[in-house]
């Protein structure tokens, strides 16, 4: 069983002007990522997969599964509304090559916890592969418990994983390792703002966006080797380029825009209809504060 480590971009869908997966576009991608640090990818809710269907997600997976072509770790979101369906999308992704499922909990159930701990546990018995259990509250507005996640990890040990969102992140990580002894794997999941916080908290890998990860895989090696000086070179202008970000589709909005102008995918097309667009306005101060992160970060990519 392999456990996804380190830098783990969650990978922007690119879409063609007829609303299809562009493919070429995909696979630029993830040699973009590969190449500048990273050591797995992800497929979740900024690749937009609630935007897909049924077959387009297990595509979207077959791809990416083909593309990376084993050289680093690939995750991929099963969540949905029904236990069923996500124990099938789960089975796909396995079937297909993925080294990890990742499950939001279902949107527009409000369930217990007993209701989650059956869903969640069907998933991790579909598949022999782990499962990172996403909280989301972040989008979905409703926080997985700290007892749900420690008994999850109680139950199934190191089959789960945990990506915790809701706020405050640092002191909901570290109430959830403690809930555990400190042996649970935890992502940090808030695009790189809280990864320094969380990083010494002691987290497994971060899920950030692709357009950048060339700057979060040296914030990470820095992290790992203890080299302060570049962590807080890093940090504040990787933060306020992120901070610009605080919605799903914000996240979708300025990651392919930056993935265009880098030449990673062809067009920044968002399946709609979208709660946000990135005006010319903002688009600038996007581009000035990618410039400023650039230059500290040393890349002529």
């Amino acid at each position: 069983m392999t456990i996804p480590t380190g830098v783990l971009p969650v990978l922007a869908t690119p879409f063609a002007e007829d609303g299809s997966i562009d493919e070429e576009s995909l696979h630029r991608q993830i040699d973009f990522v590969i190449d500048n640090g990273a050591h797995g990818v992800v497929l979740g809710m900024v690749s937009e997969v609630l935007r897909l269907s049924e077959d387009e997600r297990a595509q979207l997976t077959t791809l990416t599964c083909k593309a990376v072509a084993r050289r680093v770790t690939v995750t991929t979101s099963v969540g949905a509304e029904s236990t069923h369906t996500a124990a099938g999308f789960a089975r796909q992704a396995a079937a297909a090559g993925a080294d990890a499922v990742m499950a939001i909990p279902p949107m527009g159930t409000a369930c217990d916890d007993d209701q989650l701990f059956g869903y969640f546990s069907a998933i991790v018995d579909a598949v022999d592969v782990p499962v990172v259990v996403q909280d989301a509250s972040g989008y979905l507005g409703r926080p997985l418990s700290i007892e749900l996640q420690a008994r999850l990890f109680g139950a199934f040990g190191d089959r789960v994983l945990f990506k915790p969102e809701a706020q405050p992140i640092g002191p909901r990580l570290s109430s959830l390792l403690a809930a555990t002894d400190g042996a649970a794997k935890v992502y940090e999941g808030t695009g790189g703002l809280a990864l320094v916080d969380s990083h010494r908290r002691g987290i497994t890998g971060t899920m950030p966006g692709p357009d950048i990860v060339w700057a979060l895989s040296r914030l990470w090696h820095a992290l790992e080797t203890g080299d302060q000086s570049t962590v807080d070179t890093l940090q504040g202008p990787m933060s306020a380029l992120v901070s610009l970000q605080n919605s799903l589709d914000s996240f979708v909005a300025v990651q392919k825009h930056l993935l265009v102008r880098q030449g990673v995918i062809r067009q920044a097309i968002a399946r709609g209809p979208v709660g946000y667009l990135l005006d010319e306005q903002t688009a600038r101060e996007v581009d000035r504060l990618y410039d400023v992160l650039a230059t500290a970060a040393g890349y002529r990519g």
